[in-house]
């Protein structure tokens, strides 16, 4: 039994991480590459009851990530709570007691330079690199593997040492060969909209509308001049890396991001051509959540990039991701007038009014070039929120969910109110006591509109997607696949009226049913076919979406907190019809919709629950 224990306690990594207690990462195959001494002291340590652990004051990063780290740690090597087992190699020398936990070497993060960065991927790929020298007895298929790299002789601004060769394979888990994303964007017209490949569903590497992070920088797409990331969270070298492997290491970077952590503080200090900025907001309830892309290339032309993904390994690998890629966008001839190039959608001028939201000088060149650029390719809508009290314009309401039942208002074939609102989020804020306190007296007011008058009209169903306890227990990543739906049942426990409306996840024509969802949509469909579809970063809360503050004396202001940005697809703009069709017939003039889930869509059954995060945290 003792030896059992031994050997399962012996397949901890030799190799400790290079961030030292300052680690801040939760990814669980991060923790089965890399030790951690600190968090195996604590575990093997810990008297308290279960998940109670001792945290010692001077670990510098914070608390609550020491505390999901020590869980994940738990579950990955449960022998480690067990006291009677002989403590783990790494902690032989040392005594086995969070107190000392001065003997765990630290990085100094002021220090650090660029290439520790992505330092973890460096080791993996240098030791990969030399067990394929041991293997390859003959120098010359080793000079003709060496022969389809990409060339190194530009200086990256990353050291990866000379002995490690750009091969992105030893790098990412999924890679698709360079040179065909062009073909594919091509082919997925009219919507253009894809979902990010499953580590773990091999079926999906080779879907056409399948994409990895690597493809958005493709050179067949056009050769990047520069570009600009917003998102909430970055990894800084998983980004970078990305970059390195595309060849555009040194291409002027900006990026815009929402969560702090201490590579992106650092990195413009170290790499000139990154530049980072966190983007403030005078509230504590909101964030900044938009997931969108700027891409800008040498010949003058652009691209952009809509997406629901977060900038780092977890979500780009097990998580059901969306994303919409505009065309290659060129720049309008010098002498055209002021207004030209702008597309039927209003999508430039909708762009420029979202960034210019920002009041951050570094996005002005880029607010120039936009208006400089041919936007009459496009066929959809942004959708976006911004901070702050909003009124309505002659142009009509700018933002949030009174913007989306304005456009539908405008422009969307009349629809039976049979038909209902189906969205799709990964989080779900506190919608109030009941279905009235906001989501039918204000989400469905807005969400319900079609170019007929609402008047004496019934108030459609409302149905919402979002992932089981059952779901999240049988995906690819098993309960840590729930880590990325921060539902709490505290939350819940206040609006338990919803439990009615909830439906499971389940997407097996897009094989991504054990791909838990992090991808956000809204739509409504029936029998005849689909009436529109919004893809967002916004989940279904008020915080995303907004709230009127109904005290007010005279028009009342809408209230949102997050940045948020979405495209809003309507056949009349894209295929010229009143709706999308839903399946594959030959008589189909178009091709149909490519929905990330599956329909019909499936009630909870009585004993369902919804995933709470505090499955994570018991």
């Amino acid at each position: 039994m003792e030896s059992s224990k031994r050997k399962a306690l012996d397949k901890i990594p030799d190799k400790i991480c290079q961030y030292g207690t300052e680690c801040y990462r939760k990814n669980p195959h991060h923790f089965k590459e890399y030790c951690h001494p600190h968090l195996e002291a604590i575990l093997h340590g810990a008297a308290k009851a279960k998940d109670q652990y001792e945290i010692p004051e001077e670990l510098s990063i914070s608390r609550e990530v020491v505390s999901d780290q020590l869980k994940i740690l738990a579950q990955i090597y449960p022998d480690l709570l067990n006291k009677s087992c002989p403590p783990t190699k790494h902690l032989k020398n040392n005594e086995s007691s969070p107190k000392n936990l001065q003997t765990v070497p630290k990085t100094t993060k002021e220090n650090t330079v660029v290439a520790d960065l992505f330092a973890e991927r460096r080791e993996k790929m240098a030791k990969q690199f030399e067990e394929k020298k041991k293997e390859t007895a003959s120098a010359t298929s080793l000079q003709a593997k060496q022969s389809t790299s990409v060339d190194t002789t530009k200086p990256s601004g990353v050291s990866l040492k000379n002995v490690i060769t750009r091969n992105i394979h030893d790098y990412y888990p999924v890679v698709i060969p360079r040179g065909q994303m062009a073909n594919k964007l091509e082919n997925a017209a009219p919507y253009s909209m894809f979902m990010t490949t499953i580590t773990d569903a091999p079926t999906t590497h080779k879907e056409p509308l399948s994409i990895t992070f690597q493809e958005l920088l493709d050179n067949s797409l056009g050769e990047l001049e520069s570009s600009v990331q917003m998102n909430f969270m970055v990894d800084i070298g998983w980004l970078l890396g990305h970059y390195y492997f595309a060849g555009y290491e040194d291409r002027p970077l900006l990026i815009l991001y929402g969560d702090e952590t201490p590579e992106l503080k650092t990195v413009s200090s170290q790499k000139p051509n990154v530049t980072a900025i966190k983007v403030h907001i005078a509230t504590p309830f909101g964030v900044h959540h938009t997931k969108m892309g700027l891409y800008a290339y040498t010949d003058g032309s652009m691209r952009i990039v809509v997406s629901t993904a977060n900038l780092y390994e977890d979500d780009w690998h097990n998580r059901t991701q969306g994303l919409w890629i505009s065309p290659k966008l060129p720049p309008i001839p010098e002498d055209s007038d002021t207004g030209f190039g702008e597309s039927r959608t209003g999508f430039r001028g909708s762009l420029t009014t979202y960034l210019n939201a920002y009041k951050i000088s570094q996005l002005q060149p880029w607010v120039a070039k936009i208006q400089k650029i041919d936007f009459r390719a496009v066929n959809v809508f942004l959708v976006a929120s911004v901070p702050g009290g909003h009124l309505n314009t002659p142009k009509g309401p700018l933002w949030g969910h009174p913007r989306l039942g304005y456009l539908l208002g405008q422009h969307s074939a009349p629809i039976d109110d049979t038909c209902p609102l189906v969205a799709q989020s990964s989080s779900i804020g506190s919608l109030g006591p009941n279905p009235q306190s906001w989501v039918l007296s204000e989400v469905m007011a807005s969400f319900r509109r079609d170019s007929t008058p609402i008047g004496l009209r019934r108030v459609p169903a409302f149905k919402m997607i979002f992932p089981s306890f059952s779901n999240v227990r049988s995906s690819h990543d098993h309960l840590l696949g729930g880590g990325c739906l921060p539902y709490m049942k505290a939350t819940h426990d206040k609006q338990l009226w919803l439990k009615e409306h909830l439906h499971q996840w389940k997407s097996d024509s897009r094989s991504r049913t054990k791909a838990v969802p992090h991808i956000k949509t809204y739509c409504r469909w029936s029998h005849r076919g689909l009436y529109w579809f919004l893809l967002t970063s916004a989940n279904l809360s008020k915080a995303a979406w907004g709230v009127y503050n109904k005290s007010a004396k005279f028009e009342a202001p809408l209230r949102i907190n997050s940045y948020e940005a979405g495209v809003l697809f309507l056949p009349k703009f894209v295929i010229e019809e009143n709706f999308f069709p839903m399946e594959a017939k030959a008589e189909n003039r178009h091709p149909r919709f490519p929905m990330p889930y599956d329909i019909p869509i499936i009630p909870y059954a009585p004993e369902d629950t919804p995933f709470f995060m505090d499955y994570l945290r018991q």
